[in-house]
């Protein structure tokens, strides 16, 4: 996932030899990296601009001599960075802090009985388990635990989603393997472990919403063969389907872009049905891949179970809702129409209809993030800076929102309300300090900590601190600047430093502790996250001013964030990397491209690499409302711009790059990672290493057991101090 720079032993190969076939092969630590495959040129011409590709074949990485290739390449990079003196040193540290940190927990869903389920992963397990407990201080039962499950065959499993019935009675949950975000999905009796059906197949993410009686549930399922279809139609015609228990061969479609044709929906949308609270009627939120806005729909409930909804469209995408929550009789709507840092509106469910609109919360100084609705009233989030504030709007209240006090500053998330119980589940975290899941009780006015999982000694520790900071980006605009460090850090310019940053899909970066970044820390390294535009810091603008066309705004924001950090006395270019995943690939790539000089090494982790052919892989259409398309003019022009493949120069003294990637990632196929390498390392004319680190068990990241993320830290960490000229980090 990180980045860096600063080599030991590396002969370089130039452009021309990869044409015709002749690359040598590097040298780095004495372990041979092979050279990239001889280059075959492909030239694509959108627009009356010929784009060539080089490497347009290692796209097809089941090819037997391209997956030989990126096996020696991953080989290779773990030889190296095995002789990295420190690197098991770094590794056990990390889970020595790992083993005295406290517990986590993922998802949490509180029925109607206020029985819970969770996933939790305490000190000295490998993976998230799937629990439940009756109350806040009841025992805990076990449902599924994926490292049992992966002994059978070594394959780790994870598991994706879950919901319960209202009553807590039933449960459903989908499990993928090997990081795939592809599995099944297991329905259960809970008292007794029973299974209620067979598992379901073809899942990416269920989505489970049960009707209230429990008779049934709405869920999401990729279509027949959809594995056998060509790369950009494979996850496309997403459908919703309704399952009732107790009757054979009940399964019907309900909702899909083919299934409702009336209805126009790209390919790409993805239908997500729930029964309305205290009504017969289904609603159905309809997401357009990574597009911010939704549209909702309303149907007759038993029509909808057939399969035969007419459904009635009552949110519009030119309405600019985000998100919807349903409670009280009323559908509460976030919306940037008319206020790009959003408001809340609300519609009657008996009458729905957005010319009924009336306003609940109003556009204020900060962005309003998540909202849901208990049976208390509406509970949302609010950013302040970096951080985020809690409030609530009771029910019936004519006042407005009232502020609830959090047990420290930092970023709280709202885990589980119910239209059925007052009160909500939270989590609660700082740059500092770990997070902890929390009990908010309408009745009392207090929150209180839910002992889920084990408190650790490194929960909170007192010899690091954060700070917040402005710094003025290329055009003028002030930028948002995280920065974690040891308490006395001296500002002398020596401190190693990663600089982090993603700004896309208007995500933010929220505060956040980690116990793998605690280790980064010790070192005397400096943690620094740039609240880049493309992000949602500041809302809608601040996600528009970097997305598609606006696209540059990102990476000059984080070239801008670099010199800052440099200009203060916080370190040095000589030990300074930039890091980033996914979309954040991007910024990683185009940051390096544009300014080679500012950074010592480069880490992109699972990045996005080549954005000109992003929309021809599996993920890819989706994601155009983000990134754009090259059947757009000006789109094409913007996805060239941003594609750090087509920005490397020959002759170019680049820094080091390791490139992170799960092969089995279906969101950034691993391709992506493979044709940058292979371009930066026939460019590059640093002498630093290039390298492919590659997991064969591993995906996007989601479901990585505790040791890969141990290791993969490790490696990333050691590789950026070696670059750093550390001398403990230096190879053999």
């Amino acid at each position: 996932m990180p980045s860096i720079c600063k080599t030991l032993i590396c002969s370089v190969f130039g452009l021309a030899a990869a044409l015709g076939g002749g690359a040598r092969a590097a040298t780095v630590a004495g372990v041979e990296v092979p050279p990239p495959l001889a280059a075959q040129m492909q030239t694509d011409t959108h627009w009356g601009v010929a784009v060539e590709d080089p490497y347009r074949h290692l796209e097809a990485v089941s090819d037997p001599r391209v997956s030989q290739w990126l096996r020696a390449q991953a080989d290779a990079t773990s030889a190296i960075l095995a002789k990295v003196p420190a690197r098991n040193t770094m590794l056990e540290r990390i889970k020595a802090i790992e083993g005295a940190a406290g517990g986590v927990t993922g998802q949490v869903v509180r029925s109607e009985s206020g029985r819970l389920f969770f996933l939790r992963r305490n000190p000295g397990e490998n993976q998230f388990k799937l629990l439940w407990r009756d109350g806040p201080n009841g025992a805990d039962h076990l449902v599924f635990d994926p490292e049992a499950a992966a002994a059978s065959d070594g394959q780790p499993r994870a598991v994706m989603d879950f919901s319960a019935s209202r009553d807590g009675r039933k449960l459903a949950y989908s499990v993928q393997t090997g990081g795939s975000e592809i599995g099944n999905l297991h329905v259960i009796d809970v008292g007794s472990g029973r299974a209620l059906l067979p598992p379901i197949d073809r899942i990416r993410y269920a989505e489970v919403n049960w009707l209230h009686d429990g008779s049934g549930f709405f869920f999401s399922r990729l279509r027949e063969n959809f594995d056998k279809l060509p790369p950009e139609q494979r996850f496309g015609d997403r459908t919703s389907h309704f399952r009732a228990l107790g009757e054979a061969g009940t399964e019907r479609p309900v909702m899909s872009a083919s299934h409702n044709p009336a209805l126009k929906l790209p390919v790409y949308a993805s239908p997500h049905i729930m029964q309305v609270p205290g009504a017969r009627m289904a609603a159905a939120i309809v997401r357009m891949g990574v597009e911010p806005n939704l549209m909702l729909l309303v149907a007759d409930l038993a029509a909808a179970k057939t399969g035969n909804a007419q459904w009635r469209k009552v949110v519009d995408l030119i309405d600019q809702v985000t998100n919807v929550t349903v409670g009280d009789g009323w559908f509460y709507l976030k919306s940037a129409k008319g206020a790009p840092r959003y408001q809340v509106l609300r519609i009657p469910v008996a009458r729905p209809d957005m010319a009924r609109a009336e306003l609940v919360v109003p556009t204020g100084d900060g962005a309003i993030g998540a909202i849901r609705h208990a049976r208390d009233g509406l509970y949302f989030t609010r950013r302040e800076g970096v951080n985020t504030a809690l409030y609530r709007v009771p029910r019936g209240s004519v006042s407005g929102p009232v502020g609830i006090a959090l047990p420290f500053t930092g970023s709280v998330q709202i885990k589980t309300t119910s239209p059925w119980r007052d009160g909500a589940v939270l989590s609660v975290v700082a740059w500092t300090r770990a997070i902890k899941d929390y009990v908010y009780d309408p009745l009392k006015r207090n929150v209180e900590l839910l002992a889920l999982a084990k408190d650790g000694a490194h929960d909170a520790p007192d010899d690091i601190e954060a700070k917040e900071v402005m710094f003025k980006s290329q055009d003028g605009v002030m930028v948002p600047l995280s920065i974690v460090a040891r308490k006395g850090t001296r500002l002398d310019g020596s401190s190693p430093t990663i600089l982090y940053g993603y700004g896309a899909y208007g995500l933010t970066d929220d505060p956040f502790f980690n116990p793998r970044v605690y280790a980064w820390i010790e070192q005397g390294g400096i943690w620094a996250t740039a609240h880049v535009r493309g992000g949602g810091v500041f809302g809608k603008d601040w996600h528009e001013a970097g997305r598609k066309t606006t696209k540059p705004n990102t990476w000059k924001d984080t070239i801008a964030a670099g010199e800052w950090l440099v200009a203060n006395g916080w370190t040095k270019s000589e030990r300074m990397a930039v890091y980033g995943g996914s979309a954040g690939g991007i910024l990683v790539g185009r940051a390096i491209t544009e300014r080679p000089d500012l950074f010592a090494a480069a880490v992109p982790a699972v990045g996005v690499m080549d954005a000109v052919r992003m929309e021809t892989s599996a993920n890819g259409v989706a994601n155009v409302p983000e990134f754009g398309t090259v059947k757009n003019e000006d789109e094409f022009k913007a996805l060239l711009a941003m594609s750090s493949v087509h920005q490397v120069r020959d002759g170019t003294r680049y820094p080091a790059v390791l490139a992170v990637h799960g092969v089995n990632d279906i969101r950034v196929d691993v391709w992506h990672s493979a044709k940058f390498a292979s371009r930066m390392a026939t460019a590059s004319s640093s002498g630093k290493p290039v390298l492919l680190r590659l997991e064969y068990d591993s995906g996007h990241g989601q479901g990585s057991t505790r040791l890969q993320a141990q290791e993969r830290a490790a490696d990333i960490w050691s590789f950026l101090l070696w670059q750093f000229g550390v001398p403990a980090y230096q190879p053999r």
